[in-house]
């Protein structure tokens, strides 16, 4: 009967203690607790982070301008050793070019623009900058270099950097170059320094920018006086830009007969 009654006890301490025990919370040692805080600490908030860089980095890939097929830009006409490698290649009528990531290669004043030059009788197919010899050249647009060559009676020590955009420069009369070719270039690296080589009348830069070997007047594209493009993008034209390497006296020329032809036809009609 003892035994029976001191088995009770027990079934009834174990029904009181069960919904205790249930509702209890469980608590680690002191030592875990401080372990456990210590890790918490050491951890940074970054899964968060990374999902705004993420997003960030997304938007901003989407807004970049969309680059041309980099093999059909830099794949074909680029083993040349001339400064125009297109010669014979049909020519796109219109395009437009992305200038927005334009760098200005060297900071100063024009001193000579585009345009048939009557002094020497040719057309000059870019402009001169003032420098100093040694000054830093920079490339205009992300791209690769081309070639770097020496041509005695005319560029001196040039450089021509094919870019992303389609377009080539040519930056020309240099004392040394920095870059070499196949080289790829971002916008404001170092190219070359300043000189006064070639057929130059003093330290100057001489730069072209063209499209498809075409010389287009950089002043159409670039406003030098504060060193930024007139606009994001530029139009080529093919027909505006080859009549503006004609020459004045080569399009006058081709205007005056133009109007012989014509007055010819209508006198041959009016005797008819």
């Amino acid at each position: 009967m003892q035994l029976i009654n001191k088995t009770l006890a027990l079934f009834a301490a174990a029904a009181i203690l069960v919904p205790v025990v249930a509702n209890a919370q469980y608590k680690l040692p002191q030592k875990h607790n401080k372990q456990h805080s210590e890790l918490l600490a050491s951890q940074k908030p970054m899964a968060a982070d990374i999902k705004v860089v993420n997003v960030l980095k997304y938007m901003s890939d989407l807004s970049k301008p969309e680059l041309p097929d980099q093999d059909e830009v830099y794949g074909e006409y680029w083993v040349s050793q001339s400064v125009n490698p297109y010669v014979g290649v049909s020519i796109p009528e219109v395009k437009d070019l992305d200038v927005s990531g334009y760098y200005h290669p060297i900071v100063g004043p024009v001193t000579s623009g585009f345009g048939y030059r009557p002094r020497f009788g040719r057309i000059h197919r870019g402009v001169d900058i003032s420098l100093h010899v040694g000054d830093t050249i920079r490339a205009a647009f992300d791209g690769k270099v081309r070639m770097t060559k020496f041509d005695r009676g005319g560029y001196g020590y040039y450089v021509v950097i094919r870019h992303d955009n389609g377009m080539e420069t040519v930056y020309g009369h240099l004392s040394k170059f920095i870059a070499k070719p196949d080289q790829r270039v971002k916008a404001g690296d170092p190219i070359a320094l300043g000189g006064n080589t070639g057929r130059s009348t003093g330290p100057h830069l001489h730069f072209e920018t063209r499209y498809y070997g075409l010389a287009i007047n950089p002043q159409l594209i670039i406003d030098f006086e504060n060193g930024v493009p007139i606009k994001d993008s530029f139009t080529f034209n093919k027909a505006a830009v080859e009549k503006s390497n004609l020459g004045r006296r080569v399009a006058k020329r081709t205007t005056r007969s133009k109007a012989r032809t014509t007055a010819s036809r209508k006198r041959t009609s009016t005797k008819r």
